[in-house]
């Protein structure tokens, strides 16, 4: 299912139009963008969490050369799924 996809689904389940739906999806999507750049975790009961994970700097090698090379550390985005929407992919 790609956005625009998405957005039909949500007009459709909502009985809202296609336009309400589409700005809704795109604040709620900022809004979750937002928390995490804050460093907030967002948990919605049922379905998941959304967290900030964080990378520490480590050392790599390149592949081609062989030569050593510093990975900055970083931070990512993680999902982890909540008990009933585990519960709905294993029925």
């Amino acid at each position: 299912m790609n956005k625009s996809e998405l957005i039909d689904s949500i007009a459709t389940k909502a009985g809202i139009t296609r336009a309400a739906a589409g700005t809704a999806l795109e604040a709620t999507l900022a809004s979750i963008s937002e928390a995490l750049v804050a460093g907030d975790a967002i948990a919605l009961v049922g379905f998941g969490t959304f967290k900030v994970s964080e990378r520490a700097a480590r050392t790599g090698k390149n592949p081609a050369t062989g030569a050593t090379l510093e990975i900055a550390a970083s931070k990512s985005a993680k999902f982890t799924p909540g008990k009933s929407l585990k519960d709905a992919l294993n029925a």
